[in-house]
């Protein structure tokens, strides 16, 4: 199947996230003009929502689509600092859809305003932890986000091909599947894996020793590694085979090899998962404020939550949603009944201030025989 053809084929099934959607876009020598429109409702154009790819669905806003018949605009940006980047230029949207890493960045370059909690309605059932994450809400105690959609980095293995239990990265350091394993060659998120596992205090605030150690960690693994991952779709095809047994991976991917299937179990390490939560900011200048609180409101509720879990595999802000999604559903996306405990054991991604280092170190690691 041609790189073209299986793109439309993963869009068509909706199992292509936004964080590989570009990648897969560049190997096929496509731009976002060409790409399919699968199943849109249609546009209620009184208000613009700012938005990832993906995201741009009726299923995520059922409510404000049955208020005002159909979605908003909804122009897509391929990564935050673009985002940013128009917005400062004066493009004009009423909401957007960062993540919690990047809000206090957009707060200081005053392209957002603080959230009225008075407006929305189910702030009180959004995970308490999700509500004031750093940087989302200023010394002042205004709130500048409304956290929406979760999601993990965390350990996926063959249930059927490791002997259990499993609760820890260090199976990725396990020379038993010397061979078998992957890790994804991002080091916003491996780095900060290691970073993790080595107790490191802030990493965001590294010192030399603990470069170093990084290094020496991943020197230690490269000999076990079937590959580095750097596309969703190659490391899963690897683990659905059998040709590697365990891997750093998203929500996504073991969500899609569970619906194929393929035994695998996806666990947060006792050292932590990487999380992000993505959710929504309301513009400075939003003219239709209104109408973004509709949409904040219905992204927000617990049936827009219940079709983001059992579709996309990523938890949603709302802990009414997990009510509403069966047990066993819940534990094919590697996900709990009730995530507090996760939440509050998860290591948040941040801008790493390092990340320039670190993508040395793992083209260091690599370039080692």
């Amino acid at each position: 199947m041609s790189i073209k053809n299986e793109l439309v084929e993963r869009l068509a099934e909706r199992r292509l996230t936004r964080r590989d959607l570009h990648r897969w876009l560049a190997a096929a020598g496509l731009g976002l003009a060409v790409v399919p429109v699968m199943g849109r409702a249609a546009r209620a154009a009184d208000l613009t929502y700012y938005t990832w790819s993906g995201y741009d669905l009726p299923e995520f806003m059922p409510a404000y689509v049955e208020k005002h018949g159909g979605t908003p605009e909804m122009p897509i940006f391929g990564d935050e600092q673009e985002a940013l980047t128009k917005l400062q230029s004066g493009f004009q949207v009423d909401v957007a859809h960062p993540c919690n890493n990047r809000v206090s960045i957009w707060r200081d370059a005053g392209v957002i305003q603080p959230i009225d909690k008075s407006r929305l309605e189910h702030w009180d059932d959004l995970f308490g932890s999700l509500r004031v994450l750093k940087g989302t809400v200023s010394e002042d105690g205004k709130h500048w986000f409304v956290p929406v959609d979760w999601g993990m980095t965390a350990l996926l293995y063959r249930e059927d091909l490791v002997e259990g239990p499993v609760d820890s990265w260090e199976l990725l350091w396990d020379p038993k599947y010397a061979g078998k394993l992957s890790m994804g060659d991002g080091m916003a998120d491996t780095g900060l894996i290691v970073a993790t596992m080595l107790g490191v205090k802030d990493p965001n605030h590294m010192t030399a020793a603990d470069l170093a150690a990084i290094k020496s960690k991943l020197l230690e693994q490269k000999p076990l590694l079937r590959f580095y991952w750097n596309d969703q779709t190659t490391m899963e095809q690897a683990m659905a085979s059998g040709e590697i047994v365990a891997a750093s991976a998203w929500n996504g991917s073991a969500a899609t090899l569970s619906d194929q299937g393929v035994p695998v179990k996806f666990i947060a390490p006792k050292e932590g998962a990487l999380t992000y939560c993505c959710g929504l900011v309301l513009a400075k200048d939003a003219a239709n404020i209104d109408n973004a609180y509709d949409l904040m409101n219905a992204m927000s509720a617990p049936e827009a939550g219940k079709w983001l879990i059992e579709t996309y595999g990523y938890g949603h802000s709302n802990r009414q949603a997990f009510e509403q999604v069966s047990a066993e559903v819940l534990a094919k996306r590697g996900l709990p009944k009730n995530p507090n405990d996760m939440l509050g054991t998860s290591v948040f991604s941040t801008v790493s201030n390092h990340l320039t280092e670190l993508t040395q170190i793992i083209e260091e690691v690599k370039a080692t025989n």
